[in-house]
C-alpha cells in the first residue's frame, strides 16, 4: 500500500473526480477526511466507501463560497484525523455566463473565492502542519483552462491560472521543507458535472473532436495520478502541473 498510515483530505469528494481520490487514497491505506456542501448522501456515500476499505472517515460540511470557512478547517482535520500528510484542493465551481462581457461582479467573485483564494488558505494552512510533521503532498486540482482560454470563462481561467502559480510559487517556498507541491489539470472527464453535454449528441461530437484520444477521461485517471503524486513516488516532483487531458492541449487552436 502507498499511502499506508497516512492521513488525507479530499475536499468536493461527494462524487466524481474528488470521490475517485479519496477512494484510491483509501484503497492504498490512508485515512480520508472530506467536505460536503449540498450533495450529503453524496459525501456519506464516499465515507462508506472509505471504511469498506478499513480506513477512517471524516466528513466536514462547509460552504466555500464564504472564503471564512476555509478558516481553522486544517486545524479540524488534524485533530480528527491526527494530522495531516496528503491535502487535494479539488472542491471547485463555474459559472453560466455566454460572455465574459455578461459575468456578474458577484459571480466573478464567487468563483475566484471557491476555485483561487480557499484552495490558497487550505494549502497554506496545510502547508504549516506538514513543516511541522515533517513533510507531506499538496496537489491542486486545476484544469487545462489554466492554459487555454474559453468564451464566458474569464473568472474560471482565471482562477484556475491563478492556482496553477499558487501551486509554483508554494513549491518554490517548501521544497527544503519536504513539502513537495504540485497540480493536475484534468480535461473533459465524465463525472456528474459533464453529463449534460455527453450525452447530447451535438455537444459531445463536438467536444470529443477537439481531443486526440477521441474519448473523455474517466475519474479514475485523475485518481491516479493524484496517488502518484501523493506517494513516495514522486519524492522529487514538485513545482508542476499535470494535464491529463487526453492530448487536448494539442488542438488548442481549435478549442
Amino acid at each position: 500500500m502507498r499511502l499506508e498510515g497516512k492521513k488525507a483530505f479530499v475536499t468536493g469528494a461527494d462524487s466524481g473526480i474528488g470521490r475517485a481520490i479519496a477512494l484510491t487514497f483509501a484503497r492504498e491505506g490512508a485515512d480520508v477526511a472530506i467536505t460536503s456542501h449540498q450533495d450529503q448522501r453524496g459525501a456519506e456515500q464516499t465515507a462508506e466507501g472509505i471504511e469498506r476499505h478499513g480506513r477512517k472517515s471524516v466528513i466536514i460540511p462547509v460552504d466555500f463560497t464564504r472564503p471564512e470557512t476555509a478558516e481553522g478547517l486544517i486545524d479540524q482535520i488534524v485533530a480528527q484525523l491526527g494530522g495531516i500528510d496528503v491535502l487535494v484542493n479539488n472542491a471547485g465551481t463555474g459559472d453560466e455566463a455566454a460572455t465574459s462581457l455578461e459575468e456578474s461582479t458577484e459571480a466573478f467573485q464567487r468563483v475566484l473565492h471557491v476555485d483561487l483564494v480557499v484552495p490558497f488558505l487550505l494549502a497554506r494552512d496545510a502547508a504549516n502542519a506538514m513543516v511541522a510533521r515533517g513533510g507531506g503532498s499538496i496537489i491542486n486540482i486545476t484544469s487545462v483552462h489554466q492554459e487555454i482560454p474559453q468564451k464566458g470563462g474569464a473568472a474560471y481561467c482565471a482562477a484556475k491560472g491563478g492556482l496553477g502559480m499558487v501551486t509554483k510559487c508554494l513549491a518554490l517556498e517548501l521544497a527544503g521543507s519536504k513539502v513537495r507541491v504540485n497540480n493536475i489539470g484534468p480535461g473533459m472527464i465524465a463525472t456528474p458535472m459533464t453529463t449534460g453535454s455527453l450525452h447530447d449528441p451535438e455537444q459531445s461530437e463536438d467536444a470529443l473532436a477537439k481531443i486526440p484520444m477521441g474519448r473523455p477521461g474517466e475519474p479514475q485517471e485523475i485518481a491516479n495520478m493524484a496517488l502518484f503524486l501523493a506517494s513516495e513516488e514522486a519524492s522529487y516532483v514538485t513545482g508542476s502541473s499535470f494535464f491529463v487531458d487526453g492530448g487536448l492541449r494539442q488542438k488548442v487552436g481549435l478549442v
